[in-house]
């Protein structure tokens, strides 16, 4: 019903009744506003008709007060769900104060149409540090104010006023659920997530972050109603509706969170979920609702995607997987699989990494994608992991009975590991139980997990290494924060992520910045290897490049214990490395055939490592004039060890100085300027060393015309 169905005569007298009531309707979950008479406005002391029809459509419950809107909400829905008569007492804010007011109702039909009429009554201001001596009523009602405030804890949140999950349930089963059915009307579930707040929190503060969540629930309450709108914890909402329309007024509803809390917002991914039977459970629909809310928590613009039979498939075999965990681990449906690490140098292998493979008597083989992401998502993944810490203990043990070398095994841990137990003292526990040594068991974590928690993931990796175990950063280059990582910790070994192997033959970058990559760990004094190792070419460059250690099919797939003694019994093993050999091939595996001065390095200390390089400088030569542009340390010292001048000038007049080193420099310096090709000339000094020059232009500056020469002396032969 429109207010223009109502007849010019009654509008009349009702908008000049000076009794405080109000003619509403209810549909869609929402209270739609009819008349309002002169009684009210002068109540609410409210500036004039217009401002009181536009709070009542776009803002009904402003000056009511918070603690008492949910509740004023909930007698309403329940009002116009059934013929009984409406009664409640709410606290409304009238200048700097709140009145008791009452509010009662009753409905009546108007042209078959089913409407209400509420009135109100104003029973007294509301201060509950007052003593009324002869106003026991008012003091009653405060009374009854005060002990409903300790009722609401448990009904409604105590940030934005909206209900409490288990009571949220309650209102939509008892109530809203029944009547959209009665209707005929298509019921629909909304599962939202404010995606980022996590870093919202780090940029304006977590009491912005709150006043974002407040305005984000105001926002709902003034589209789907307050009783229909719940706060499932954090930055995650609950909304029940009605099919109607829901695209259009979710857009709307997108545009209009751009602008809340002076535009400091977030987008909004939203899971919805549409009832195809009514004996559906709301409970279910809710989890239906978050399961489609999940699927797209990639994206960052407001967004919303329904459920669908895909996503059920996915939430049963999600469901198989942590209700059968523990049987798999018990029966060993889950097997322990092994890829070995070759080393680069020998071609034996000098590690292993631990996979597990679940092979279910029902499902059949189920992807480790599958099951591992469910099994942190439920943090139950622990029980995995601890499960293939045993089963390695058990694998070096029998091993060993079987006249092999036993090699480090590594064991991947996730985040979640850390969250569930003390994993370091367990895995701890499990190892000196077996009487293995901490340093045959290999602790694996990615790049990823490190990130959420720097601080805490630093001490644990600490406590790792201080009981003896290697700690590696697994998919390295797979994040954003690489560099960072190697930075803050000290880690063991580096594993690049495969992404590079798979770039490998597209782009000539790949292995340029492999090759840096490289170079820069093995300069930390870090263990290498590269991971996704498919084919010879491969095999080749990142032996020049120094990568240690190298794994990959093109060495062998993962294979359970059983096929590792096979190959064995048949001769086409690839050979456990001999663990006192290791330093010597690691070594050996570690230089850098692309980097010359890596056969001056020391690997014992790092700064030598990066700066004990050639004498190198890039020079200018002109009318007798030599010009130092950019000099290593190392060109420094020759300099000072073999010329009459000091480096620090950054020139001298070889034209006016008696030196005859510094007119060999010349002459050699001349004759790479008379010449395009590089030039490599050697040169006997003074002192009767000889000094192995290379020489080559690399610009002219087009104003001066003066060439820029790179000067590398490749060694000193002493006499």
């Amino acid at each position: 019903m429109k207010k223009s169905d109502i007849s010019k005569e009654d509008i009349f007298l009702l908008e000049n009744c000076h009794i405080p009531c109000g003619i509403f309707q209810y549909t869609n979950n929402k209270v739609i506003t009819l008349v309002l008479s002169a009684g009210f406005i002068e109540l609410f002391d409210l500036k004039n008709r217009e401002e009181a029809y536009d709070i009542m459509d776009n803002d009904m419950y402003r000056f009511c007060h918070p603690e008492d809107v949910a509740e004023v909400e909930e007698a309403t829905a329940q009002f116009s769900l059934h013929d009984t008569p409406y009664s409640v007492y709410y606290r409304h804010k009238v200048r700097d104060h709140y009145q008791v007011i009452h509010a009662m109702g009753k409905h009546f039909y108007m042209n078959e149409q089913k409407l209400a009429i509420i009135w109100y009554a104003d029973e007294g201001k509301y201060d509950p540090s007052l003593e009324f001596k002869n106003e026991q009523v008012i003091q009653n009602l405060i009374n009854i104010f005060i002990q409903k405030d300790k009722l609401r804890i448990y009904q409604f949140d105590y940030l934005t006023g909206l209900p409490t999950v288990a009571h949220f349930f309650n209102l939509i089963e008892t109530f809203y659920l029944k009547n959209t059915l009665a209707y005929n009307e298509t019921p629909v579930v909304l599962f939202l997530d404010l995606n980022g707040t996590k870093y919202f929190n780090a940029k304006y503060g977590f009491a912005e972050g709150d006043k974002l969540i407040k305005a984000f629930a105001r926002l709902l309450t003034s589209t789907f109603g307050n009783d229909c709108c719940c706060r499932f914890g954090l930055d995650r909402f609950c909304v029940y509706t009605t099919g109607e329309d829901i695209e259009k007024r979710l857009w709307k509803f997108f545009d209009a969170c751009e602008n809340i809390n002076d535009g400091k917002t977030l987008p909004v991914r939203v899971g919805i979920y549409t009832f195809k039977d009514k004996n559906t459970e709301f409970s279910m629909a809710c989890d239906c609702a978050k399961m489609a809310c999940d699927s797209i928590k990639g994206l960052y613009v407001s967004r919303f995607v329904y459920f669908d039979n895909l996503m059920f498939e996915q939430a049963e075999k999600e469901k198989y997987i942590l209700d059968h965990i523990d049987e798999a681990i018990e029966k060993e449906w889950i097997q322990v699989y092994y890829q070995p690490i070759v080393r680069a140098a020998n071609g034996r292998v000098c590690d292993e990494e631990a996979l597990s493979r679940w092979i279910d008597p029902e499902k059949g083989f189920l992807n480790p994608e599958d099951f591992i992401s469910v099994l942190e998502d439920a943090k139950v993944i622990y029980k995995l992991d601890l499960f293939v810490t045993e089963k390695i203990l058990k694998k070096m043990k029998k091993q060993a009975d079987n006249g092999l070398y036993v090699v480090p095994v590594s064991v991947n841990l996730s985040r979640s590991d850390f969250e569930s137990c003390d994993i370091v003292q367990e895995i701890y526990n499990r190892t000196k139980a077996a009487n293995i040594e901490p340093e045959k068991l290999t602790i694996e974590i990615t790049e990823s997990i490190i990130g959420k928690d720097y601080d805490y993931m630093k001490s644990q990796i600490k406590r790792f290494q201080s009981l003896g175990y290697k700690v590696w950063m697994d998919d390295f280059g797979s994040g954003y924060s690489s560099l960072e990582i190697l930075h803050d910790f000290q880690f063991d070994l580096i594993k690049f992520d495969m992404k590079f192997m798979q770039e490998f033959q597209k782009s000539e970058k790949s292995k340029i910045l492999l090759s840096g990559l490289m170079r820069t760990v093995i300069n930390l004094g870090i263990d290498t290897v590269c991971e996704g190792v498919e084919n010879k070419k491969q095999v080749d460059f990142l032996k020049e490049i120094g990568c240690t250690k190298l794994q990959g099919f093109y060495y062998c797939k993962p294979i359970p214990l059983i096929e590792v003694f096979e190959r064995y019994e048949k001769g086409i093993q690839i050979g456990f490395e001999n663990p006192q050999e290791s330093d010597y091939y690691s070594t050996l595996g570690k230089l850098n055939l692309y980097d010359l001065s890596a056969v001056t390095c020391n690997y014992g200390n790092i700064p030598d490592n990066i700066f004990n390089s050639f004498p190198m400088a890039i020079v200018e030569f002109e009318n007798n004039i030599f010009r130092i542009i950019r000099g290593n340390s190392s060109y420094r010292k020759f300099i000072v060890e073999h010329f009459s001048y000091s480096p620090e000038k950054g020139e001298a007049d070889f034209e006016n100085k008696i030196d005859e080193n510094a007119k060999l420099f010349k002459e050699a310096i001349a004759a790479c300027k008379k010449q395009k090709e590089p030039l490599i000339i050697d040169e006997k000094f003074t002192d009767g060393c000889t000094v192995h020059l290379y020489l080559r232009q690399i610009a002219k500056n087009p104003i001066t015309n003066v060439t820029a020469i790179v000067l590398v002396v490749l060694g000193i032969d002493k006499c």
